[in-house]
């Protein structure tokens, strides 16, 4: 279930149209924060269990939170002022400064499948081949 920031933080109520035609309320209190990626269930309103049609299993729910891409800076001072402080870093004198860039974790996976794959391509990458003896 995708959730906004807002909602993650300060509780919410969506509805969750089932199967069998119905909605359900699923309501999360001021307070109870849900973090992206946790799973809850709603126990007897899942799937009918094999061979027993009248009982249900759980109707499992992942949360999935929108983040905003950016912040503005009028907004950024209220939120550090809402949340609590960031905690101090001890910061070496000698420590090297570097930038973060973003990342495709698919593409890259796709770039090291195709490396490898030129490279078992290459004499001497492949299998090791015995050749027969002749005299």
């Amino acid at each position: 279930m995708n959730i906004e920031l807002v909602e993650a933080l300060c509780g919410f109520q969506k509805t969750i149209h089932t199967l069998d035609d119905r909605d359900l309320l699923v309501t999360v209190i001021p307070g109870e924060v849900t973090k992206h990626g946790d799973v809850k269930c709603i126990l007897g309103e899942g799937m009918p269990q094999y061979k027993n049609p009248f009982e249900k299993g759980r109707l499992i729910i992942q949360f999935l939170v929108n983040f905003p891409s950016t912040i503005s800076a009028d907004v950024l001072t209220r939120l550090e002022e809402c949340l609590p402080s960031r905690p101090e870093q001890m910061i070496p004198d000698f420590a090297e400064e570097c930038t973060l860039v973003d990342m495709d974790p698919e593409a890259e996976a796709r770039r090291r499948e195709y490396r490898n794959a030129c490279e078992e391509d290459e004499p001497g990458h492949g299998p090791n081949r015995v050749q027969c003896a002749t005299n």
